[in-house]
């Protein structure tokens, strides 16, 4: 039965704050839309993908296990290199970018996968044409400082970057943002309702007065309208009635 009471105070607290609920709901998917949509800079990114390959004179012999082994090592070590000021300045020089070696380092993530001699390097900007153009750039710059640093030319690009698949912006994502705020409306209003209803202290129920004052509750005695309320508005009227009456025939 006191489950029963306490599900049923649940809804009513609900019911009887759902104003405050629904406004702090839309309040918060508002500013979620106006952040996202005219706030947040949309970013794009650009992937190329980049082998590498054990160099070997003997090419039945190129994919031997031992060889195999030592590209996947040297991924490892070539997605440090990548990220080098060494490969950046020459990108920063080349197009004449308004930015530091670090600043442009964090604009570059290198994906690698286990065991695979290839690895993926992506470039995340304000433009997909910029991104494009800085991971295509990049790509170039490390396969010549890897030729001039290994003394190998075992760097392959696979799959350069194009813009037409840069189109999209992969952040902010406005559903996901939208769908964020409106869980977090939510659960706020929904919390502060529960708050303001534990804080109200107004007595408004039998069990209130019980929970109080620890008595019980003998009767309930509704409100009664007294006789003198209801025979005064019944004099006022007539009275008023009389007066419209008298000017009438004063008017005659």
């Amino acid at each position: 039965m006191e489950e029963t009471i306490s599900l049923k105070e649940i809804f009513q607290t609900l019911r009887k704050r759902i104003s405050l609920i629904l406004i702090i709901t839309l309040l918060a998917v508002t500013a979620s839309a106006a952040v996202t949509y005219f706030i947040m800079t949309p970013k794009y990114d650009a992937s190329t993908q980049i082998l590498v390959n054990q160099a070997n004179s003997n090419n039945n012999n190129l994919y031997q296990g031992n060889a195999v082994q030592t590209n996947v090592q040297l991924v490892n070590t070539y997605s440090v290199i990548i990220n080098n000021p060494a490969v950046l300045n020459q990108v920063i020089k080349k197009m004449n970018l308004d930015m530091t070696a670090d600043e442009l380092k964090d604009m570059l993530t290198v994906n690698t996968e286990q065991n695979s001699q290839a690895f993926t390097l992506t470039a995340e900007t304000d433009s997909p044409s910029q991104s494009v153009k800085i991971v295509n750039n990049v790509a170039t710059a490390f396969k010549s400082q890897v030729q001039k640093v290994m003394n190998v030319d075992n760097v392959s690009i696979l799959a350069p970057a194009t813009v037409g698949g840069s189109a999209d912006p992969v952040k902010p994502k406005p559903m996901i943002n939208l769908a964020v705020a409106f869980v977090v409306g939510l659960m706020v209003s929904v919390g502060l309702a529960f708050l303001l209803e534990y804080l109200d202290n107004t007595i408004k129920t039998e069990e209130d007065i019980e929970q109080v004052l620890g008595l019980p509750v003998l009767g309930a005695i509704s409100e009664i309208k007294s006789h003198h309320e209801k025979t005064s508005r019944g004099t006022h009227a007539a009275a008023h009635n009389h007066v419209r009456g008298g000017s009438r025939v004063e008017a005659k």
